[in-house]
């Protein structure tokens, strides 16, 4: 029997519960894996809010590391007892067991914890879809970063730092404006009623950003549309802070004259060949240090704990839950 975390209906964290299901035997194409750190990310939270649509088993989550307990047929390259990592679908994270399409998983190298892993790898793949297929950066590209102490934010906003880039960060407190600095943000803009768009035109002479990543939602948009210089790019990745209002054409241009992305994390891991190239990238990045975030553990059984204090802000860093 594995153990699970499902949903019962949609709303808030207190629709996840804890329950039991037995696995059938691993398909051809497919691997049993024994989950060993499950990674918890805003998605799962949409997932729950029925946002996005979940499966019939109505477990959320899009990644994990485990052992490999079993190999069905016609899977070749992968053993028992291997070690791997997967993100995308199929949705399902949320299990101390699972079968898996074996072309999801990536071995591990031995030098990184199931832990780290767990806590960056999502996140990782996020941030190179947005530092490279979103807008490329490179050395001199200036940056906005909303919520830069958070687990997305951190990686990015290292990064794009390691890239030669210059941050800016927005937080929420000045406890998470240190972290923000310690991942390399040059300038950090603090209170979540700042008026970040009069700030970062101060911040860059008035030019304004070339990129700027919003996943926080709510009226935050809008004011960023007002952070980027002409010609540039406002990726809006989550609404952390509740929906989105609807964007009027005219925001964007003429006057101003910029892009607005929507980019889907869940779509770029569904590209077999970008998924393995991200994934090579970001766990390079981890083993450097680069994309290294402070995670924080919670047991399977208390995933409602995890996403009510992820909601609730009071979390930096990354979350994982253990089996």
């Amino acid at each position: 029997m594995a153990d699970i975390v499902r949903l019962k209906a949609p709303g808030g964290a207190e629709q996840l519960e804890l329950a039991q299901i037995e696995l059938p035997p691993p398909a051809a194409g497919e691997i049993r894996l024994r989950q060993t750190a499950i990674g918890v990310n805003f998605i799962d939270i949409y997932q729950r809010l029925g946002l996005y649509v979940l499966p019939d088993a109505k477990i959320p989550g899009v990644e994990a590391v485990g052992v490999v307990s079993a190999v069905g047929a016609d899977v070749n390259g992968l053993n028992v007892g291997d070690r791997i990592a997967y993100a995308g679908a199929p949705v399902g994270a949320y299990a101390s067991e699972r079968n898996l399409p074996a072309w999801r998983a990536v071995k591990l190298p031995g030098s990184l914890s199931d832990e780290v892993v767990a806590s960056s790898f999502v996140k990782g793949i996020t941030a190179h879809m947005l530092l490279n297929r979103t807008y490329p950066v490179v050395s001199g590209t200036v940056l906005l970063v909303h919520s830069a102490a958070g687990g997305l934010g951190q990686l990015l906003t290292r990064w794009a730092s390691d890239l030669g880039a210059t941050v800016i960060g927005t937080v929420g407190s000045e406890a998470k404006a240190e972290i923000a600095r310690r991942a390399g943000a040059r300038d950090v803009i603090v209170g979540r009623d700042a008026d970040f768009a009069r700030i970062v035109g101060e911040l860059t002479e008035k030019r304004g950003v070339d990129v700027a990543y919003d996943g926080v939602g709510g009226a935050t948009l809008a004011k960023t549309l007002g952070c980027v210089r002409p010609f540039g790019v406002v990726a809006s990745i989550g609404q952390a802070a509740g929906p989105i209002a609807p964007v009027n054409v005219d925001d964007l241009g003429p006057r101003r004259s910029i892009t607005l992305a929507r980019p889907s994390v869940m779509a770029y891991l569904n590209e077999t060949e970008t998924y393995h190239l991200a994934a090579k990238a970001a766990l390079a990045g981890i083993e450097d240090g680069v994309l290294s975030v402070a995670g924080q553990s919670y047991p399977l059984g208390k995933a409602a704990r995890a996403h009510a204090d992820l909601e609730a802000g009071v979390t930096s860093g990354a979350l994982y839950l253990k089996p």
